[in-house]
């Protein structure tokens, strides 16, 4: 899910239980409780599992995870069916770098946190130094979750220096461009996958010269692409070096994926061809943009799929296609971590593994597109040949399990995640909204990197 103004949707403040409520703020990350595990379809259900003291379990997350019972893969309400003695509460904040910043409060007081928080992999590399490694519970050698069920470089990310497994993998977010068909018809442009795959194949200056075309022909009040801080991100995920050298050393200012990623966001910005909205913004106008058909394009993880039918809504059902990026890349994708002062740490950990296992990532997929991390999974007829109904006979599961097999990580550093919202939010906005220029814009972030973080 991500993110990192992170993976996946936004709404108002709420909590409910068994259901994934959706809120706007970074005030929900609350304490609680945990259930038992297990990788099955059965509700992780053991022996005696069912039994006992009654207790909440609480989940933290930001975006669409995929696991609620309203939208997503049931899944608390299937865990709960095996457990009548467990209520699971998710609260969601839209924002990823609200809920990092929160998170990291309420852990530096023990205080305020859910039973299971869900990281984002721009805050990893954080989360598993040595001023939070400490902080969370090992979770490979408590909770019975089946490390070796895990792609190893998703493992070894969430790995601390002495070998504590602090976080479980939900997804991983391999690329695509998803795109609206009717705006692409109404343009001139061709509709098929394969054919609008080739339009920018190799190259993300194709993606901005079909920019360009789109624009002359644009139905009106339309643009050619949401967010061009969206573009920043799509562009630096599909490039080898992005934000830490290959020590895992802070190195923005002289990483070439990080200047590819800036020229393209400052061209696509100057030539107009945004819809100059912020992605994820607490005001929801990023949302009714889908829902309106503000624009015409999207960079497309694969769990931007799952937001684009929440957002886009069943109106909008069979518009979109997804189609290849012009570079393969992966942006975002999570874990689930638990914090070592929980009350139930324990039975957290069971319910963090039962949720990652391959069965409940199967699941998600299925119903959210959410890419699992689990390599059986990946493999899998129920990835390989999956369709989600949104999308109408797009291969989905095709599409994204052949990106996913091209992943390469880059390296990463503790601050990558703070970075790229200072890049975006704080640099490529201000370029697409107020005009600011992009030599100055450059120089802001610069201060607020020297300023805000402390390397």
């Amino acid at each position: 899910m991500r993110t990192s103004s992170s993976r996946r949707g936004r709404r108002t403040a709420a909590t409910a239980v068994a259901t994934a409520v959706a809120v706007a703020t970074g005030a929900a990350l609350l304490t609680g409780c945990a259930g038992d595990g297990g990788d099955g379809g059965d509700g992780g259900k053991k022996n005696g599992a069912a039994g006992g003291e009654q207790i909440t379990l609480r989940i933290g997350t930001f975006g669409s995870f995929g696991y609620d019972n309203t939208t997503g893969a049931k899944l608390y309400a299937e865990y709960e069916k095996a457990h009548p003695n467990i209520k699971i509460e998710e609260s969601n904040v839209a924002d990823g770098q609200k809920y990092w910043d929160t998170l990291k409060l309420r852990l530096s007081r023990d205080s305020g946190l859910a039973d299971i928080q869900a990281l984002e992999v721009g805050y990893i590399a954080e989360a598993t130094g040595s001023a939070m490694a400490d902080k969370w519970a090992d979770l490979g050698k408590t909770g019975g979750a089946d490390l070796g069920a895990f792609l190893d470089w998703k493992v070894k990310q969430a790995t601390t220096a002495d070998g504590k497994v602090i976080g479980l993998g939900t997804d991983i977010g391999p690329m695509a461009i998803c795109y609206n068909k009717d705006l692409f018809a109404k343009a001139g442009l061709p509709t098929d996958r394969t054919e609008v795959s080739k339009l920018w194949a190799g190259d993300w200056a194709k993606f901005i010269e079909t920019g360009e075309k789109y624009k002359k022909s644009a139905p009106e009040g339309t643009s050619f692409h949401d967010s061009a801080s969206g573009l920043f991100n799509a562009v630096v995920s599909s490039e080898p070096v992005q934000y830490a050298n290959a020590k895992g050393e802070l190195d923005y200012q002289n990483s070439p994926g990080v200047k590819k990623a800036w020229d393209t966001a400052v061209a696509a910005s100057k030539g107009e061809l945004t819809a100059k909205l912020r992605q994820f913004d607490e005001k929801g106008t990023w949302n009714a943009a889908f829902k309106n058909s503000k624009f015409a394009t999207v960079a497309c993880p694969s769990w931007m799929t799952g937001i684009i039918k929440e957002q886009a809504g069943p109106e909008n059902q069979g518009k979109w296609d997804i189609a290849s990026p012009p570079v393969a890349g992966n942006w975002g994708g999570s874990f689930l971590a638990v914090p070592k002062s929980g009350k139930h740490a324990k039975e957290a950990a069971e319910l963090a593994a039962w949720l990652t296992a391959p069965a409940q990532h199967a699941k998600v997929f299925g119903v959210n597109g959410n890419i699992p991390s689990s390599k059986d999974t990946l493999t899998s007829a129920t990835v390989q040949d999956a369709k989600l109904p949104y999308f109408g006979d797009t291969p989905i599961g095709k599409i994204y399990s052949e990106a996913a097999a091209g992943i390469t990580p880059a390296p990463i550093s503790r601050w990558d995640g703070q970075v790229k919202t200072f890049l975006t939010d704080n640099g490529i906005l201000d370029i697409e909204q107020r005009g600011t220029d992009p030599v100055k814009a450059w120089e802001n972030v610069k201060k607020l990197v020297d300023d805000k973080i402390d390397k």
